[in-house]
């Protein structure tokens, strides 16, 4: 009985002491955050830290920076590369340790692993930016048509859209409606908006403002319209996508089901995989890894679907 009894009572004050220290966390976010502005502070920073931002500020850190940009990846590239070693010595350290692969070829096969990850990542997410502006372009016209609306120019729905559009489109039209109080033209920052997304739906949508900033017109019932048919054009895109997504599903299972199979028999059996490493078994590798690469890409090019 008294053994219960102070269990429940130490259940009663661990409970009671978690909601405290919350309690003070909260109020200390609070804090925190209410006079952030008032002290700048500036905190200690680790050795890894500083490496990593002296890293973030080379030429090749900005070039990679474009690339993380455009495969809309919100990572820093010294951030982007930490991932990469991260995912070469996971597979390094499961090959060796749960398959029992000989250290040198888990080694191997881990830092292969890390290198083709940096491309397949850029090579999937190559055009997700554009992909990303294209579904925030709907959103974009009905911004523009209610600050049309509403009585502004077009310049300042532009500063409307560039505030409250997610990213990436805000991060395009903070720059459009940069250069145009630089003093850019109109026609100019709205080519160069074009030029550097490249799509139909940019296409017609720059060409509606401009016909309708030298012709006039009501530019408000244009955006409308094109919202909703931008709408019309997302949702077909997605009752595609999820049709596909079956198949879609089998082009990643599909080429990693032999691999993993060959992994467990490695496990169950001793030395199953030794006549991989001699020249004929290195051959019929490279043409086995080939076959998969060659049916990966045929599930998905028959998947991509274009609308």
């Amino acid at each position: 009985m008294e053994t219960a009894i102070l269990g429940a009572l130490s259940i009663l004050f661990f409970i009671w002491g978690m909601y405290s220290y919350l309690g003070y966390k909260k109020d200390k976010g609070e804090v925190k955050k209410r006079y952030k502005n008032w002290f700048q502070v500036e905190g200690r920073k680790s050795f890894v830290v500083v490496l990593g931002d002296r890293y973030d500020q080379t030429d090749m850190a900005k070039r990679m920076k474009r690339k993380l940009i455009q495969a809309n990846i919100p990572l820093q590239p010294s951030e982007f590369l930490s991932i990469l070693l991260v995912i070469g010595i996971f597979i390094y350290v499961v090959l060796m340790i749960i398959f029992k692969l000989p250290n040198i070829a888990s080694l191997v096969i881990g830092v292969i692993a890390g290198v083709l990850s940096y491309f397949i990542i850029f090579a999937v997410r190559k055009n997700k930016y554009i992909e990303k502006m294209n579904e925030q372009l709907s959103e974009v016209c009905r911004i523009l048509a209610n600050s049309t609306k509403a009585g502004m120019t077009i310049q300042q729905g532009i500063d409307v859209v560039a505030k409250e559009v997610s990213m990436p489109s805000s991060y395009e039209y903070k720059q459009l409606a940069h250069n145009l109080r630089l003093g850019l033209s109109f026609e100019k920052s709205l080519l160069e908006l074009e030029k550097r997304m490249g799509t139909k739906e940019y296409k017609l949508f720059v060409s509606s403002l401009l016909i309708q900033k030298k012709s006039g017109g009501n530019l408000s019932a244009v955006l409308y319209e094109m919202s909703r048919t931008l709408d019309e054009r997302k949702i077909l895109r997605q009752m595609v996508k999820t049709m596909t997504a079956e198949q879609r599903s089998i082009s990643y299972i599909l080429p990693a089901m032999p691999i993993f199979l060959i992994l467990i028999i490695n496990m169950v059996m001793d030395d199953f995989l030794d006549p991989l490493f001699t020249i004929p078994g290195a051959i019929l590798s490279i043409v086995f890894l080939i076959g998969i690469f060659i049916t990966f890409l045929l599930v998905r090019t028959v998947t991509n679907i274009k609308v």
